[in-house]
């Protein structure tokens, strides 16, 4: 991805704050699908606990902006399987997996990437207006 930078003028400088926003629920959502299927090390441990991206409006010299405030572990249960061979299976032969449901995760990437790229259109479209706008007044 792109190093995003503040640029000028109000529609792009709040579109920079949702980039940002995107581009950290992005990691937040590829970390989860990277543990998708781990497994606790030690036998009758919690496995890998998804995380959500939680959001904030924040002020910006341009008006209001987003950015991603905390990320914050989902409270949904654990999925579990009946395994009694496997090493982190508890006294009753299961096996914790991680809450992660990688076609929700999938779900998600899109959004998100949608999400960017809309406002990344944002910033085009407005830089585009203002190079207009100088090209008119050069006349």
């Amino acid at each position: 991805m792109p190093n995003i930078r503040p640029v000028s003028g109000a529609p792009q400088a709040i579109a920079t704050t949702a980039l940002r926003a995107q581009q950290a629920r992005m990691r937040i959502i590829a970390e989860n699908m990277a543990n998708a299927n781990s497994v606790a090390r030690q036998a009758g441990g919690d496995p890998y606990r998804r995380q959500v991206p939680v959001f904030e409006p924040m002020k910006t010299d341009a008006g209001q902006g987003v950015r991603m405030s905390k990320v914050a572990p989902d409270p949904k249960d654990f999925r579990s399987v009946y395994d009694p061979g496997h090493p982190s299976a508890d006294g009753k032969g299961y096996v914790k997996l991680p809450n992660v449901d990688p076609l929700i995760e999938a779900l998600d990437m899109k959004e998100a990437q949608r999400a960017y790229e809309a406002n990344l259109n944002v910033i085009e479209t407005a830089r585009a207006m203002e190079m207009r706008t100088l090209d008119m007044l050069k006349k």
